[in-house]
């Protein structure tokens, strides 16, 4: 009878999968608007990014010329800035018992950590899956 207690209240085992998926269905808040805020501002800068480029391949005269090195530099610079920034506004510290909502820099390191990667992956999407497509 002891045997059968202690053999039901250890937990199963789970695989690598189904640990990531709890963790992924149990994403914290902060952290999905984070990765929210800077996924949509980055999917819009490179739609216009993608827009630039292909008039470019396409044999359109701009003023200016072919800058589009600047324009990815300045993709870059706006996700991150705009991700941190808009995270910082709707990433408060936990109020604890006080109903003052505080912020400082971690909501804004938040957002710029999660907006790093997004603003890499989002381009590469754009420019080496999407524009072949479009081309």
């Amino acid at each position: 009878m002891s045997d059968r207690r202690n053999s039901a209240a250890i937990p199963r085992r789970r695989s690598w999968a189904e640990v990531r998926w709890r963790q992924f269905r149990g994403a914290p808040r902060p952290v999905v608007r984070a990765v929210a805020v800077s996924l949509s501002v980055a999917i819009v800068l490179a739609v216009a990014y993608l827009g630039y480029d292909i008039a470019l391949s396409r044999g359109a005269t701009l003023p200016g010329g072919d800058l589009r090195l600047l324009a990815v530099t300045v993709y870059v610079v706006l996700v991150l800035a705009i991700g941190s920034l808009v995270t910082w506004l709707i990433v408060p510290q936990p109020t604890g018992s006080g109903t003052r909502a505080r912020r400082n820099g971690w909501s804004a390191a938040l957002g710029f950590f999660a907006a790093v990667p997004i603003a890499y992956l989002v381009m590469v999407v754009a420019v080496q899956v999407i524009k072949p497509l479009l081309t």
